[in-house]
């Protein structure tokens, strides 16, 4: 769950301008795709707009792109042609950083790793299962066969919660 270099860049670069509109820098993710690169930012309500049954709404997504894409023509931190999309994590939230982990405790998520883990024929770069812990460097997930698995925080490529009703 480090980010890249690019990432960071852009995290530093944009996060004042989503907390100057009232809400919560979530995660970026970027995606260079040939001439047209994808910038997506995830913004969320701050923790007492939550307490208050507060969501983001459409008003929130458009005020923090118009906030960053000045920041972004100003700074120009992207090469090239790029589209710029806000919106909220959703049901299915990506997760970013183990802090967001560590609320999702008890909840099922869905890991894409770096490295293979597991013994003999259990070897797996794709992990789905229930989140039972979160330390300091990494997590246990448990899966629907009652397979165990502690992760480290830098094996994780991506994270994302299962939305289960």
């Amino acid at each position: 769950m480090k980010p890249s270099s690019k990432i960071a860049e852009l995290t530093e670069l944009i996060a004042p301008a989503v907390e100057a509109c009232g809400v919560d820098l979530w995660g970026i993710e970027f995606m260079p795709q040939g001439r047209k690169s994808l910038l997506r930012i995830y913004i969320e309500v701050t923790p007492s707009q939550r307490a208050a049954g507060e969501h983001i709404t459409i008003d929130d997504c458009s005020a923090v792109n118009h906030q960053v894409s000045g920041v972004l023509d100003v700074h120009d931190p992207i090469a090239g042609e790029y589209v710029l999309e806000v919106s909220s994590p959703g049901f299915d939230r990506p997760l970013f950083t183990p802090q967001q982990m560590a609320l999702f405790v008890g909840e099922v998520v869905n890991l894409r790793l770096i490295q293979s883990i597991g013994t003999g024929d259990i070897k797996r770069r794709k992990v789905t299962g229930r989140l039972s812990e979160v330390g300091d460097a990494g997590m246990k997930i448990v899966t629907e066969d009652k397979l165990e698995f502690d992760i480290d925080f830098n094996n994780v490529d991506k994270a994302n919660l299962i939305y289960q009703d």
